[in-house]
């Protein structure tokens, strides 16, 4: 079986300030190495579990950051930004079998993570069907458009009680916990055993149990930072600018969706 590991930073133990997951600062090494450990610990896992191959989306902002040498050698990894629709999942497609999120962090506006954010930190919230929405629900729809069922993921305590609520049958291993602007953290190796034990878990079963239904038609609601970003998103067909920073946007497919966040998103 072809696993898919989309990796993000913000959610590694030990990361709680902006310098960390920026390339270029001083502390930027340390969030990339543990970064790196955990990735490698849950392709491990994954790959002890019965997966075939892994293939790794460095998946946070200029997406090298993971320090290759160091994932086993039946993984592929994915740089770049190809411009799909599917963000943080650019390279899925039907012959994966399953996903998993490490790294991963709280929504906008969840309390749960000092560098909290969703897709963009142009963005204060974003709401699908009303529900706040973290980079986790948005890329399980994703894949629930090809029926790849997410099976674990790895972050802060937030977003993994999200994640419960979402679906409990996605494995989830959370290494640490935002409290104001500051976090709390498990060990480096204890963080990396949890992962790679979680990992290993979250193949065996049915995996189908893990699948996140999609709602049968979409009303996005998007909280902009600035008025100026709000403004030029209204324009994406389909969107309307409901307050000076607030735009929603109204779709029947969540392809439709990912678009607009596509294009609408960024300045």
């Amino acid at each position: 079986m072809k696993v898919y590991l989309s990796a993000d930073i913000e959610g590694t133990a030990g990361v709680t300030m902006w310098d960390q997951v920026e390339r270029g600062k001083p502390d930027f090494q340390e969030a990339r190495e543990q970064m790196t450990a955990e990735v490698a610990a849950a392709c491990e896992g994954l790959l002890d579990g019965g997966a075939t191959e892994v293939w790794v989306q460095d998946a946070h902002a200029t997406t090298i950051n993971i320090i290759a040498s160091r994932l086993p050698e039946r993984t592929r990894l994915i740089r770049g930004w190809s411009g799909h629709p599917f963000f943080m999942l650019q390279a899925l497609d039907e012959t994966f079998g399953a996903i998993a999120l490490v790294g991963y962090h709280s929504r906008a506006g969840g309390g749960g993570n000092p560098l909290e954010h969703t897709m963009s930190t142009n963005l204060a919230e974003v709401r699908i069907n009303d529900r706040p929405a973290s980079e986790f629900l948005v890329h399980a729809y994703a894949a629930e458009l090809l029926r790849v069922p997410v099976v674990f993921l790895s972050g802060d305590e937030a977003l993994c009680r999200e994640v419960a609520s979402v679906n409990p049958a996605i494995g989830t291993a959370a290494v640490l916990s935002g409290i104001g602007n500051s976090t709390v953290s498990l060990h480096p190796a204890a963080a990396v055993r949890a992962i790679k034990e979680g990992a290993r878990k979250a193949l065996s079963g049915d995996l189908g149990r893990c699948r996140v239904a999609l709602p049968e038609r979409f009303v996005v609601d998007l909280s902009f930072r600035k008025q100026q970003i709000a403004y030029k998103s209204s324009f994406y067909p389909g969107s309307t600018l409901t307050g000076p920073t607030t735009v929603r946007f109204i779709a029947e497919g969540y392809y439709d969706v990912l678009r607009m966040f596509l294009f609408a998103l960024y300045l």
